[in-house]
């Protein structure tokens, strides 16, 4: 039943993307603001299918740390659904992404017009200093970033060195850092066409003031809270980290 599930979630997506992606191209001439509430309705059509053809639901525990001002979002990252539903959690996220991305037919030629970020990853001390000036800006502008610090999607149960980048960009702003645990990589694989019904837990930490903290300080508790979640909401995969951390618990379906 999941692979039948995973097929229809997959011609569905096919044809939901290619017109909503359309219309945001030929929009683009409108504010920033209004080409990103093009992007909700997709986000949440996207979301319903999630929930309701592969029948992966939504725990959410720390509810009530989600902001109502402009933060940097530091989150785990293990499967595109959380490409999908972080929008659909917090308000007015965008994402830093890898400008290769915009060559991808429809999605990437959509994504080049939304406000969101996009980085040239090889580029170094170049890279940061795009994300500054352009993540700072978008801040100012009202929104919030997510970033994935450790660069890519790591597997349940693994982990990666935690880049600097999104915290030093908090820091410089002088914006929160909000960090993200989740466990969405437990029934949707990394690349994996056939996704498995279940629940993903998210879990989203209090703030971290980053006044006053050099960068470095903050992307240290940004990892420490993560990672020590991971073991409280995935403790058969890290079974090391299951205590060091508490979370108030808030669940949202």
């Amino acid at each position: 039943m999941s692979i039948l599930r995973s097929i229809l979630f997959m011609a569905l997506m096919v044809l939901l993307t290619p017109p909503c992606a359309l219309l945001l191209i030929v929009c683009f001439w409108l504010p920033a603001p209004a080409r990103q509430s093009l992007v909700m309705p997709w986000v949440h059509a996207s979301t319903w299918l999630i929930e309701n053809v592969l029948c992966i639901r939504t725990r959410v525990i720390g509810a009530e740390n989600i902001p109502s001002v402009p933060v940097v979002v530091l989150s785990k990252h293990q499967s595109a659904w959380e490409t999908i539903v972080l929008q659909h959690l917090f308000h007015r996220l965008i994402f830093v992404w890898k400008q290769e991305l915009k060559y991808v037919p429809f999605f990437g030629w959509a994504l080049a017009v939304t406000p969101s970020i996009s980085i040239d990853r090889s580029a170094g001390q170049d890279a940061l200093r795009q994300l500054h000036e352009r993540g700072q800006q978008r801040l100012a502008e009202g929104y919030s970033i997510a970033i994935f610090p450790e660069g890519t999607r790591v597997a349940p149960g693994g982990k990666r060195r935690y880049k600097i980048g999104g915290a030093s960009l908090a820091a410089t702003a002088g914006v929160p850092v909000v960090p993200v645990a989740l466990n969405s990589g437990e029934v949707w694989g990394r690349n994996a066409f056939f996704k498995r019904p279940g629940v993903v837990t998210i879990s989203i930490g209090p703030a971290i003031d980053t006044r006053g903290l050099a960068a470095e300080a903050v992307n240290t508790r940004a990892e420490r809270w993560i990672e020590g979640e991971m073991g409280r909401i995935s403790p058969h995969l890290y079974p090391a980290q299951g205590n060091t951390t508490r979370a108030t618990a808030g669940d949202r379906s």
